[in-house]
């Protein structure tokens, strides 16, 4: 693998549930250590292009690879695939009848078969970092949203994936907890590790991000650097985006 060869790559890729086209064609590569934002109205294909990529979904055409690697070949085994990235979800998903430690502690012991000494060493590493040291022992139900989004960034790091694929990891959140799980994702950022977001924050999306991409019906019809896009897109179809937001005080 060459020092080119993108973490994570998308070519031609199309899905349809039915007669709705979601994905009309995307081309898109995440190199090593950069960030990529997602932007586009709910319904543009944002949070689909993240699910096929982790092979959640099946894609109609094209190919996702990884490392060079085409892992949509019907002889690919998903669970193989999804050792190698780390998806974070907007409802966090996190197993209620398990502690927040066993929470963390089950991708490296179960599908990666670490010790589980490893295992929690690296766990408890991740929680003190998120600032949840002392929250190993509580279930889920005890957590705020935004202490529930930083263990689920913790759970999805500690098998060491690829890149990360965060699917609006503040929507589900209220408004107060928002930036402590936005601060979280800010020190992945400087530690360079490798992202794919999907984000509604825009002024997040374009403090993080090396390249946005703006998805609207399914294609990217706009990308480049955030101070680009933000300041002086060139699509009409990015302009009205983005005008929408400003009239209601989002960018």
């Amino acid at each position: 693998m060459s020092a080119s060869t993108p973490v994570v790559e998308v070519r031609g890729v199309t899905k349809s549930y039915g007669e709705l086209q979601v994905l009309r064609g995307i081309d898109l590569a995440v190199h090593e250590h950069k960030a990529i934002a997602l932007i586009g109205a709910s319904g543009s294909g944002k949070s689909t292009l993240l699910r096929c990529i982790d092979l959640l979904d099946e894609i109609d055409d094209g190919d996702v690879l990884i490392d060079g690697e085409i892992v949509t070949d019907p002889g690919v085994k998903p669970p193989a695939v999804r050792r190698r990235l780390g998806m974070v979800f907007q409802a966090f998903n996190l197993f209620p009848h398990l502690t927040v430690l066993e929470n963390v502690t089950l991708a490296p012991r179960r599908a990666h078969r670490q010790e589980r000494k490893a295992a929690e060493d690296r766990a408890r590493e991740l929680l003190a970092r998120f600032g949840l040291g002392d929250r190993e022992g509580s279930y889920p139900d005890r957590l705020s949203g935004g202490q529930q989004q930083r263990v689920a960034l913790a759970r999805a790091l500690a098998p060491n994936p690829r890149a990360l694929l965060l699917d609006e990891v503040t929507s589900a959140l209220d408004p107060e907890l928002v930036g402590e799980v936005l601060e979280a994702v800010r020190e992945l950022k400087a530690e360079g590790i490798t992202m794919l977001i999907t984000t509604h924050e825009m002024g997040f999306a374009r403090e993080v991000a090396d390249e946005v991409c703006f998805l609207h019906e399914g294609l990217i019809v706009e990308r480049g650097d955030p101070e680009t896009i933000f300041t002086a897109p060139e699509q009409p179809e990015t302009q009205r985006f983005l005008r929408r937001l400003l009239d209601a005080h989002r960018v």
